[in-house]
């Protein structure tokens, strides 16, 4: 008689808003299709009174929540949590978000990549002292220091001038805002899924324009304008998006591997622009966690595999483990099958691997 396919239970922990947008019927039915059962954590108990779960995806913040994770760990030692919350902390800072950029090595490619130039206030009288920022050429981008997720943290404005800077209220960074195309490229990360997406942004500036306007232009997110916060409505109806170039594959991908290094992090995207003057110059201008993957076509079907990997490596180690420490071998492995990712001959080549003592990789 054969075994029953081995299942795995992910926990999901997200705020109201957040739920409702991704956990959908489609992701759902999807990931049990994979043998992946997506189960409500309660926000209301104790994360540790709610079962074993054999990962744990969140995007909840403070003390609390943190305590719950560790006795959480304590108890399920094996459980794969996404992501550590230390390194999620990272991205609620705008400056230390996109310092991880500088840090990176992308080879081989002909486009390059960078952050504009970016500097961050703490008071008025900073603000209100032009050797603060003369190293910053107008128009600027005001955002708010703090990257939270919250409403407050989208709210951003296009600064023209010095008088604009005088409306601001600090603590905020000032990034020097390029020309662009009216083109924002979204990269959305998912462990090692990459998918790239374009959205209109704001439009250039010319140096007539920056002349004639004065003060600035407040906009929440950059890549979701609402009519309202439209600052050149002709210029979004002349704009043809599907006449965009995207940025090579390989490229974007390559720096989307770099990224998930160098922060810890599985589920995130950023947001990347390409230089108007210089075409194969790309900028980083924000990183965001577990952003709004519902907005990405397909997402059913990444998050998904994303998931898969996750438990197929987690039963991988555990199994290595059996072999390596109780020397128990195939009876240990004969009492809990391993989940097929995508077909019986996946298993097979696993099942192979470890007999001959090799980890798999």
């Amino acid at each position: 008689m054969a075994e029953a396919e081995r299942r795995f239970c992910v926990g999901y922990a997200l705020a109201p808003k957040k739920r409702r947008s991704f956990i959908r019927d489609s992701l759902v039915m999807l990931a049990e299709s994979r043998g992946i059962d997506l189960v409500r954590i309660d926000t209301d108990r104790p994360l540790v009174d709610q079962g074993a779960f054999d990962c744990v995806i969140h995007k909840l913040y403070g003390a609390d929540w943190r305590r719950q994770l560790e006795n959480f760990r304590v108890v399920n030692p094996s459980a794969v949590i996404l992501d550590s919350p230390d390194a999620i902390l990272r991205l609620h800072n705008r400056i230390s978000m996109l310092q991880v950029v500088s840090e990176l090595k992308v080879e081989n490619h002909e486009e390059s990549f960078g952050i504009p130039k970016q500097i961050v206030i703490y008071d008025k009288e900073t603000l209100s002292d032009p050797q603060a920022w003369e190293a910053l050429k107008f128009p600027v981008i005001a955002k708010p220091l703090v990257a939270d997720g919250s409403a407050k943290s989208h709210k951003m404005a296009l600064v023209f001038n010095h008088d604009g800077l005088n409306m601001l209220k600090p603590p905020i960074v000032l990034q020097e805002f390029v020309n662009h195309g009216g083109v924002i490229f979204k990269v959305y990360v998912a462990g090692e899924h990459v998918k790239c997406v374009k959205r209109k942004s704001l439009p250039d500036v010319s140096e007539e324009k920056l002349e004639s306007v004065e003060g600035l232009q407040s906009f929440s997110q950059v890549s979701n304008l609402t009519n309202h916060e439209r600052v050149d409505e002709k210029y979004y109806q002349m704009m043809q998006l599907d006449d965009t170039e995207m940025p090579p594959l390989s490229f974007v991908t390559d720096i989307a591997r770099g990224l998930r290094h160098a922060m810890k992090l599985n589920l995130f995207n950023f947001d990347m622009i390409r230089d108007s003057i210089n075409g194969n110059r790309y900028l980083i201008v924000d990183i965001n966690y577990f952003p709004g993957f519902a907005k990405m076509p397909g997402y059913e079907k990444i998050l998904t595999d994303f998931l898969s990997d996750v438990m197929w490596r987690k039963d991988r180690e555990v199994v290595k483990a059996w072999f390596e420490h109780d020397g128990s071998g195939p009876t240990a492995f004969d009492k809990r099958q391993v989940h097929t990712c995508e077909n019986d001959s996946r298993k097979v080549v696993m099942l192979t691997c470890i007999s001959n003592g090799d980890g798999g990789g």
